[in-house]
């Protein structure tokens, strides 16, 4: 992962650890994956807790000069909100779904045999 990137991966990972998301994680997917360089994937407490970091996570956003390809004006209900920033993939999920869906598993490399 570029320097630059893993930087920008980095603050919004300082900031959503700041906002109490739980469990932050930075996943580097050069390898293996073709339209983005990370995904960071965090884990928040309840549905208002996901509306509150997304709304002001724009700043950094903004801060970070990076652009949003599916900005919404409120997150859904699902308790998954996808903030696809190009080169940065950001994944604020509840616990429930974040262990349903694994995306560590899911994007972890497996040993070739």
């Amino acid at each position: 992962m570029r320097k630059e990137i893993e930087k920008k991966a980095e603050r919004i990972k300082e900031f959503l650890q700041e906002h109490k998301v739980q469990d932050v994680v930075v996943m580097d997917l050069t390898p293996d994956c073709s339209w983005t360089d990370c995904f960071v994937v965090g884990t928040v407490t309840s549905l208002g807790h996901l509306k509150g970091v997304v709304h002001q996570i724009w700043s950094v956003i903004n801060e970070l000069g990076m652009e949003v390809s599916n900005r919404k004006k409120s997150p859904g209900d699902d308790g998954w909100e996808l903030i696809d920033c190009g080169d940065i993939v950001i994944h604020l999920m509840s616990a429930e779904l974040r262990e349903f869906y694994n995306l560590e598993k899911l994007w972890k490399k497996t040993e070739e045999l």
